[in-house]
């Protein structure tokens, strides 16, 4: 969703882009003009990314796939989307610091493009279980909520909103005549629950040791030697 659809997405609307780590061309005089990376944030790439547009440069991205290794257990993974987040937050922060500015530089698209996505990536992983369970409790005790009606707006927009990722996801990683991808959309909300643990644990990160890096290991699905 996010390298083969959001991002190709962003390059076309000419709004600020968060980049990937993984593979990135860049002009040495342009990256030096930017300032190049941050060293105290934790996921650098993607504040590149906006303070790249915030110099004035564009972002494209090639038609090419480059492929990476994914954690190999859920602790490891666990960290790794945690720094991702810490470092969404740090961006945040940091580039929230004069709005003004911001919009004179990236145009208001640009502006409202950061805080969706920048901003949206970190609200929504924090906010998604108090309003899964908001919508849950409207449909198994709407007595809570006074009457009936008054808790039907909740139970209608836990289940548009949980439907509507879900038929996202399956459009945007089930390609025509590749149906063996289908069944991982269906996890999706299992994925949402542990993002948000990841968010959770970002944010006590943020608080405690902000620039503490946790490294992802790699080279565990290997073959041996």
């Amino acid at each position: 969703m996010w390298f083969g659809t959001l991002l190709p997405g962003l390059a076309r609307l000419g709004v600020p882009i968060p980049l990937g780590g993984t593979s990135n061309h860049f002009r040495a005089r342009v990256l030096r003009d930017a300032g190049a990376w941050d060293p105290f944030n934790v996921t650098e790439d993607a504040d590149l990314g906006i303070r790249l547009a915030r110099a004035g440069f564009r972002v494209a991205m090639l038609d090419s796939t480059t492929f990476e290794e994914t954690p190999a257990a859920l602790s490891g993974w666990m960290k790794q989307r945690s720094r991702w987040l810490k470092g969404y937050m740090q961006t945040w922060l940091v580039h929230s610091r004069d709005p003004a500015g911001l919009i004179a530089r990236t145009g208001w698209r640009g502006f409202l493009a950061f805080q969706f996505f920048i901003g949206g990536a970190v609200v929504s992983a924090i906010a998604n279980p108090v309003l899964w369970l908001t919508a849950l409790a409207a449909c198994i005790l709407p007595e809570a909520f006074g009457a009936a009606h008054d808790a039907a707006p909740f139970a209608v927009a836990g289940a548009l909103g949980a439907n509507t990722i879900l038929a996202l996801t399956i459009l945007m990683t089930t390609p025509p005549g590749e149906p063996r991808r289908l069944g991982g959309a269906f996890g999706v909300p299992l994925y949402w629950l542990l993002i948000s643990c990841a968010a959770y644990r970002a944010f006590v990160h943020l608080l405690l040791k902000p620039f503490h890096w946790e490294k992802t290991a790699h080279g565990a699905s290997l073959p041996d030697a």
